[in-house]
């Protein structure tokens, strides 16, 4: 068939499906794209002719765009994606962010972004970056650094070796992630003879790979020889919808549960073998478990510093670490003992084989979960003289949110308040992207995941720093007609560095939101933002909250409304949760002519020597 590239393309990812525990499911739902000079008369032409089931999605910031198309993919559990296009030079480039993003939390990602001309006769074309030693390199090379996979199609015919190893990327368990595939304006509207059999229908399936039989023996052996062992449930028991099983495992053998930012929601907060979040976002349960535990059982996680406290929260000098992952690079971390297998596939395999094991454990987990219940209830319902509690408003939501509602969150103080408080109704309802922990991802996250769950409430914390970075997909969502609800925690700064700055040390110096005053320095008076008459400008309704009743009451007549929401709630400052028993570090300075700074050193000098080495 005779098609440009660009046509080609479409026609390829239109014809793209996936399989998985004998679910077919159609892998590519539409196009996100931001018409310029090099893709407009590309595949901005190809998408407008048709002959194709694509859903094209007008972006309003590359970056934004690719963050919704990430929450897209996310809450589809990695088995759907929309792809992002975008012209070349700062339209690309604006992408390179969310590709860090996709790859850093193993989300399947599809960039398409223009490229100069691949004959060069126009050069240096509009929006070209020259570069005198390697005329080849253009913008796109940028995106190799956060990519799982790279191609540029210099002739119509690359395409169809480019396509088949991106979609061997983006439907991989193990190695997914963003994937660019750069695209010279000139050759997106060149024509080749593709064979039929490239255009055809594709199936590709995800498999769930199976242990080895010597991994199962060395994970039992390891397990007969803990007294006290925990499991910690990462992304990998979402992606694998393992987490049945997982929990039938921590049953069986009485193991107590931890859980990541991607892992948290999917087990009832409230069993009594769920310790809640682990870490340093995580809470007093999880993390006392964390210090006695004897052997970890991670679980589809990357052990992440935040999720091991820097590799400080497993205290016991015995502690073993047995991690079961689909990725290698993954499972060896920590000196772990590695079974290279799916999830499910490697508990049941375990289960099947490790007859009459119970824990050590008796009471321990049981008083640390009431004790931690207690502590959120009370943070819930914390009452302030000098303003309203950001725990306090995030509880009110959490009792008002619907049980199928997601929540969703990236950065700022909220990931820590929602891993610690937030108490997931049920499954899929808790939408955390915190491999990056990218500013401006939670509106764009917040369409992403309305897109992939049309019927359901999506309610988005983000605060006023992160609403500053980024809100484009604001816009989107009101021209979609996806009514996500944004409950914008302004705390007039970024509450979360200030907390670090002041907690090693150093004096707030650039993270709250005051006007430069005669002394040279941002130390005037705090500048008060109106947000709500910012998302009224868009199109959307909107609150301005500053107690309790107020949120209640907005949140209540919210009910009536089918656009986009946002709720500008004026929370005091610094009234969101503290870390608990946790530790993360960071680089205090050495040599300082501060006190409180020599003394942020001598401690975290004293806790590395806690920490494993590796």
């Amino acid at each position: 068939m005779k098609l440009t590239m660009a046509q080609a393309l479409v026609k390829f990812l239109d014809n793209q499906y996936v399989s998985f525990d004998g679910v077919e499911t159609k892998f590519v739902k539409g196009i996100f794209g931001i018409f310029g000079h090099g893709c407009v008369v590309g595949i901005g032409q190809a998408l407008e002719q048709g002959g194709h089931s694509l859903t094209y999605y007008q972006g309003h910031n590359e970056q934004g765009m690719a963050h919704a198309a990430i929450a897209f993919a996310k809450q589809n559990h990695r088995r759907r994606i929309i792809a992002c296009t975008s012209s070349i030079g700062p339209g690309a480039l604006n992408m390179v962010t969310a590709c860090g993003t996709a790859t850093a939390n193993r989300i399947p990602l599809l960039v398409l972004p223009g490229d100069t001309f691949a004959c060069r006769q126009p050069d240096p074309v509009l929006q070209q970056i020259e570069q005198p030693t390697a005329v080849s390199t253009t913008a796109n090379d940028a995106f190799r650094a956060v990519c799982k996979y790279w191609d540029r199609i210099e002739r119509p015919e690359q395409l169809m070796t480019a396509c088949i190893n991106a979609m061997r990327v983006l439907t991989s368990p193990a190695d997914t992630g963003a994937v660019c595939i750069a695209m010279p304006q000139d050759v997106e509207a060149e024509a080749f003879d593709y064979p039929d059999y490239f255009l055809k229908k594709r199936v590709w399936y995800i498999d769930r790979q199976r242990p080895s039989a010597r991994e199962i023996d060395a994970a039992i052996d390891l397990i007969k020889d803990a007294k006290k062992p925990m499991m910690i449930v990462g992304g990998g028991v979402t992606y694998s919808e393992s987490w049945k099983t997982a929990l039938a495992f921590a049953e069986k053998y009485n193991i107590p549960i931890g859980e990541t930012q991607a892992g948290k929601g999917q087990i009832p907060f409230d069993h009594p073998l769920n310790m809640g979040g682990v870490g340093v976002t995580g809470g007093a349960a999880a993390n006392a478990i964390a210090k006695q535990t004897d052997l970890v059982i991670a679980v589809g996680t990357r052990l992440t510093d935040f999720t091991t406290c820097s590799k400080w929260g497993f205290q016991n000098p015995d502690v073993k670490m047995l991690s079961i992952n689909v990725c290698a690079f993954d499972a060896f971390k920590m000196d772990s003992v590695a079974v290279l297998a799916d999830a499910k596939e490697a508990l049941n395999a375990i289960m099947a084989k490790l007859d009459g094991y119970s824990s050590g454990w008796t009471t321990e987990y049981q008083e640390a979960q009431k004790a931690f219940f207690a502590e959120i209830d009370r943070m819930y319902n914390m009452q302030l003289k000098d303003g309203f509690s950001q725990t306090r408003a995030l509880g009110i939501i959490n009792d008002f949110a619907a049980n199928d509602a997601i929540a969703i969150g990236s950065s700022g103080s909220l990931p820590g308040c929602m891993q610690r408080l937030w108490k997931s109704k049920g499954e899929n309802t808790y939408h955390m992207e915190y491999g990056f922990s990218c500013m401006g991802y939670e509106i764009c996250g917040a369409l992403g995941a309305k897109l992939a769950a049309p019927d359901r409430d999506v309610y988005t914390m983000v605060g006023d720093g992160s609403f500053l970075m980024l809100h484009s997909e604001l816009y989107t969502a009101v021209q979609e007609k996806a009514k996500i609800n944004v409950m914008l925690f302004d705390n007039e700064g970024w509450g979360c560095i200030e907390n670090l700055q002041n907690n090693q040390g150093t004096d707030t110096f650039g993270t709250r939101f005051t006007r430069r005053t005669d002394s040279g320095f941002l130390d005037g008076d705090v500048i008060m933002t109106d947000y709500a008459k910012i998302a009224e400008g868009y199109g959307c309704k909107s609150y301005r909250v500053t107690n309790e009743d107020e949120l209640k009451a907005a949140l209540e007549d919210s009910r009536t409304y089918d656009i986009p929401v946002l709720f500008d709630i004026k929370v005091a400052h610094k009234s969101m949760s503290d870390g608990y028993d946790s530790w993360w570090r960071v680089g205090v300075a050495e040599v300082s002519t501060s006190e409180t700074v020599q003394k942020a050193y001598e401690e975290m000098s004293a806790e590395i020597k806690k920490a494993r080495l590796y």
